[in-house]
């Protein structure tokens, strides 16, 4: 009994390789096909072999009609065989004319043999053949249409690096995604590295269709701007009601990429500036908010030349004279929960939680009459780029005092603003002012030239503050070993905006791993207050709102008591959300 199920196993598995197999050839014939291109190679390739037969006949014959002439006979085979011989350069020299009319014949075969059979027919093999049939068995390994049960999925028309942020992002949350690529190559290297990969061209109708737009949460067009426009403008005579998210490197593009259907927007360039900017320390400095949920802000501040600087949390009295609550400290990318007995170190930025009146109070009594130390002089900026001049003009915006260092001629309305050379030149530097500044903003689009740039000005200035620009995320922690205090990473930024739109009020990212996130409070903690459930010792999560009957109570006192309706809003890292989940879902 057992040997025949085995057997009747061996014989499903065989017949599901037989199908298999059937189904991979129908793919490769049904590619050659469909495709207009691959039956122009094919009609190409067919016209080669018959020039190729005709040759071969040709010569045949008149290697009859010459050997007859010399007085010998040979089969039809024969003729072949010579002919196949002398064309592929073997020539075994069994078969030899010996007259010079069939040595002009031998050497003209032996020509036209070398340019058809070692020149031309790899050639056309290749690239009529070879070429094609890799492409269609890549196309069959990637998906040609998504099935039904893709549905509120995100939609990549690009691989940069927000886009590949993006989809880890996606993955982390088990959103659905799919990479629209049209380059077969491309779209195996994708499939190869673990990516969802959709095989099409990106300003075509039908790939959209196949891609189920219709059913899709949003489109990202992260290409350029042109062919940003046309994939917008596609997307939309399919579907009126998908969300697309779309990149304008030039200013210009921003209302057709809006004509054109999109629904957001962004310059992630000039965002990436103006965030670095509003991070400098100095005359006429805020707290940057870096994210709203409902009417609760987020915001950042840098410890360093503050009246926080050195103080305690229970000394600071943040809290105790504005509301705002101190969430969290970022120390060269790391983060950590405030502790209220841990001095605040200058290297430090504080995460602040609260209301906009809050973040208004606590400027005007801690901040309104703070003036730094000394003379300030203008904050460099290393690098004139779109991101540089973004920062530029922010910082203009808050009446500080700048210098752009750049080796290309850019033009400027404040000419005196620019400073002409090498950021890696000493007398440059010199210069543009380091001896003075209170910061340095490196926006370079290399990220080897920042961390050059992030360990040579460390070294010429250990106290000044140095702001990076990232533009891969595994380069992050590497600036921050280099010297940098705080690091902007490109991608992480644009993916954490992008991500931020599919969950509105229920997810916000602020940076790598750190969230604030909306979850209804669980029945073992209704009934108690915030105090005795300890939810910060428990998970590492910080309760930073409690949302009660649509009205949000704004870092909630201690001894509030938690009601089963209630929904928590809570700011920690990704582990320290699924440790919440763990310990209070019970």
């Amino acid at each position: 009994m057992g040997r025949k199920k085995k057997l009747n196993l061996d014989k499903v598995r065989s017949i599901q390789l037989s199908l298999g197999a059937m189904k991979f050839i129908s793919h490769q014939i049904a590619y050659f096909y469909r495709n207009i291109r691959a039956k122009k190679n094919i009609r190409f390739v067919l016209q080669y072999l018959a020039l190729l037969v005709l040759l071969l006949a040709v010569y045949s014959t008149l290697f009859h009609l010459i050997m007859a002439y010399e007085g010998h006979e040979y089969t039809w085979l024969t003729g072949l065989y010579w002919t196949l011989t002398v064309m592929s350069t073997l020539g075994f020299g069994d078969i030899t004319f010996h007259t010079d009319l069939g040595r002009i014949f031998s050497i003209i075969v032996l020509l036209s043999g070398v340019v058809f059979l070692l020149i031309l027919f790899p050639f056309v093999f290749l690239r009529f053949f070879y070429i094609p049939w890799m492409e269609a068995q890549a196309q069959a390994r990637t998906k040609v249409e998504l099935g039904e049960e893709f549905k509120g999925h995100v939609i990549l028309t690009a691989t940069d690096p927000i886009s590949i942020n993006l989809v880890q992002k996606l993955k982390q949350y088990l959103i659905p995604y799919v990479i629209v690529e049209p380059d077969p190559k491309k779209a195996v290297d994708l499939l190869d590295s673990g990516y969802h990969v959709l095989s099409g061209e990106v300003d075509d109708f039908e790939t959209y269709r196949r891609a189920r737009v219709q059913h899709a949460a949003m489109v990202v067009a992260m290409n350029e701007d042109a062919l940003s426009t046309n994939i917008a403008f596609t997307v939309r005579e399919i579907s009126e009601t998908v969300s697309i998210a779309a990149n304008a490197d030039q200013e210009d593009s921003l209302d057709i990429l809006r004509l054109a259907g999109s629904n957001h927007v962004f310059q992630f360039t000039k965002m990436l500036g103006q965030s670095l900017a509003r991070r400098v320390v100095g005359r006429g400095m805020h707290a940057n908010v870096v994210g709203s949920f409902d009417e609760l802000l987020i915001a950042e501040l840098p410890a360093m030349r503050t009246p926080l600087e050195g103080k305690t949390l229970v000394e600071s009295r943040v809290r105790a004279t504005t509301g705002l609550t101190v969430v969290g400290l970022w120390e060269r990318g790391r983060f950590e929960l405030p502790r209220p007995d841990k001095p605040i170190s200058p290297k430090a930025v504080l995460l602040l939680a609260g209301s906009k009146e809050q973040l208004m109070r606590f400027e005007d009594s801690l901040m309104g009459h703070y003036l730094p130390k000394g003379k300030e002089g203008p904050v460099l900026i290393l690098g004139g780029g779109r991101v540089g001049q973004a920062a530029a003009e922010t910082l203009k915006e808050r009446g500080m005092d700048y210098r752009i260092v750049e080796k290309r001629p850019i033009p400027l309305e404040d000419g005196d603003k620019y400073i002409h050379g090498s950021a890696a030149a000493l007398d440059v530097l010199e210069k543009a002012g380091i001896g003075e500044t209170p910061s340095i903003i490196i926006t370079t689009h290399t990220d080897d030239l920042n961390i050059y740039l992030t360990i040579y000005c460390r070294k010429l200035r250990p106290d000044v503050q140095i702001i990076s620009r990232a533009t891969l995320e595994r380069n992050i922690s590497t600036l921050h070993r280099a010297g940098a205090d705080l690091v902007m990473s490109y991608a992480s930024m644009g993916a954490a905006t992008l991500l931020n739109l599919l969950k509105p009020g229920e997810f916000l990212m602020l940076a790598e791993g750190l969230n604030v996130f909306r979850l209804p409070a669980q029945t073992n903690l209704s009934g108690r207050c915030l105090m005795e459930n300890r939810i910060r010792e428990k998970s590492g999560c910080s309760v930073i709102a409690v949302n009660r009957e649509g009205r949000l109570i704004i870092n909630p006192d201690p001894t509030i008591v938690m009601e089963p309706a209630d929904d928590l809003i809570l700011i920690g890292t990704s582990e320290a959300e699924e440790s919440f989940l763990k310990t209070f879902s019970h």
